[in-house]
């Protein structure tokens, strides 16, 4: 924890030379992009895409879940999405999910959640669309198909919300898949027509 604390008290002084920017940021933010992936500590928005403050939000939970749409149903999954779509007028949303999950990893192996009550209930958003998948031993522990299932089905939930399918439907917003392997660092695209994940 050192480290990281020492870090932060010597942050200003180690980003003096972006000053100017760093300023600006007083007057409001303008990001391109709501990125909602894993809160798991290998995966780093800004490190995969080069992102600069102030270009990406982010929304991260276990799983990079979104829970359906439902008016009255709040969480703070659909607080974020609705300010990113409405106020902050997003252009594209990547839903990014990554191999070695622990999340996606506890349906794919039927793991014993009754000590984590709170994990069981979350996850239990994601069951749905792997159900046809469960019960099957995965390939091995980066679970890609499961992963990448589970990516498309979040997109598939992101429609759910009507801020997102105005927008689609005025089009300025897009929607797009990603998988990330966090042992190799590659990223594949789902190519939606196709029902593949592949890289560019």
């Amino acid at each position: 924890m050192k480290h990281l604390l020492d870090n932060a008290r010597n942050f200003r002084h180690r980003m003096a030379p972006e000053s100017d920017t760093f300023r600006g940021f007083a007057s409001g933010q303008n990001p391109g992009t709501l990125f909602i992936t894993c809160s798991d500590s290998r995966v780093i928005p800004s490190l995969i895409t080069g992102s600069a403050p102030g270009e990406v939000f982010e929304l991260r939970n276990a799983g990079n879940i979104i829970p359906p749409y439902g008016p009255g149903a709040q969480s703070g999954e659909a607080a974020t999405i609705e300010y990113a779509v409405d106020v902050l007028r997003v252009q594209d949303i990547v839903v990014c999910g990554h191999s070695h999950c622990g999340a996606v990893g506890a349906l794919a192996s039927d793991a014993d959640l009754t000590e984590l009550p709170s994990v069981a209930e979350w996850v239990a958003f994601a069951r749905p669309a792997l159900a046809p998948m469960l019960g099957t031993p995965p390939d091995d522990l980066a679970f890609a198909d499961y992963v990448q299932r589970h990516v498309s089905a979040q997109l598939e939930t992101l429609r759910g919300y009507p801020k997102v399918q105005n927008a689609i439907n005025e089009g300025r917003l897009e929607l797009h898949g990603w998988y990330y392997r966090v042992d190799t660092a590659e990223v594949l695209e789902l190519d939606e027509l196709r029902g593949e994940f592949h890289q560019n």
